[in-house]
């Protein structure tokens, strides 16, 4: 599990950070548009856990596409935080309208080679777009962030992954707090395992073996969302919350095959 971290900004938001490093998350997950990398590099400085111990993710916005424009900022991300390397760097969106994705791809096939990134992978592509990647440069990313929460499971695109070796990672896997957590099926199995709804979605997550990365400020919170491994769910009750997936359960319609963000 890692920890979500949009919206969080400012000194509150390195409290926050320091926080769930101290509750024992690892994976810390931002981006260039979440304006926070700064926030996100002090609070690793500030941290007691050792920088070898962390994976830290940020993405490469829409209007960076371009090759040369990519890799100045990775260095600009790199310089935010005052790291020399990040673990993952993701393209953040496939922008299809604009298609410069590949060669955003090759940018960071560079900066892996240059030591800037140890890992590369992309966040809400569809199987298209990544086939278009590995046809172009021969590599695959190693891991996909995807919307995914019990309203839109990814049944078929988890597979797709699964059979290409790559990891999911689901963003808003509590579907930011629109609905999913009073749903009665969630409310059900909450009470017949003693967790409480939120942990009942994670798990769900997890047992789909797919790194889900919460975001709370609030420290009980963090430490309630990572206390998932003491338990399992049924195969029967896996399906209950399978079957709460539906066609039109994206957030805000963010469908990749459409949608633009720069």
């Amino acid at each position: 599990m890692g920890y979500g971290t949009v919206f969080l900004k400012g000194s509150e938001a390195v409290a926050s950070f320091q926080s769930a490093i101290n509750n024992g998350y690892r994976l810390l997950d931002s981006a260039y548009n979440y304006e926070n990398e700064g926030t996100l590099g002090e609070s690793i400085r500030k941290s007691r856990v050792s920088r070898e111990e962390l994976i830290v993710t940020s993405k490469l916005p829409g209007r960076y596409h371009d090759y040369k424009e990519a890799l100045k900022a990775i260095e600009e991300s790199l310089f935010r935080t005052s790291l020399d390397h990040f673990d993952l760097y993701l393209i953040h969106w496939p922008n299809p309208k604009e298609g410069k994705y590949v060669e955003a791809w090759q940018a960071m096939i560079e900066a892996k080679k240059r030591g800037l990134i140890r890992s590369i992978g992309v966040s809400n592509f569809l199987p298209e777009h990544m086939e278009q990647l590995e046809k172009e440069t021969g590599e695959l990313p190693v891991i996909n962030q995807i919307e995914m929460h019990p309203f839109f499971n990814q049944a078929e695109q988890r597979k797709w992954h699964e059979e290409r070796g790559i990891i999911t990672e689901a963003w808003s896997p509590l579907f930011r707090g629109r609905g999913v957590l009073s749903e009665p099926v969630i409310i059900e199995l909450s009470e017949k395992y003693g967790k409480t709804p939120a942990q009942i979605v994670l798990r769900w997550h997890y047992q789909h073996g797919v790194i889900s990365i919460p975001r709370s400020a609030h420290p009980d919170r963090q430490r309630e969302n990572m206390s998932i491994f003491d338990f399992e769910l049924s195969s029967e009750d896996m399906e209950k919350v399978d079957s709460l997936s539906r066609r039109d359960g994206r957030i805000d319609d963010q469908d990749p095959a459409v949608y633009q963000e720069f």
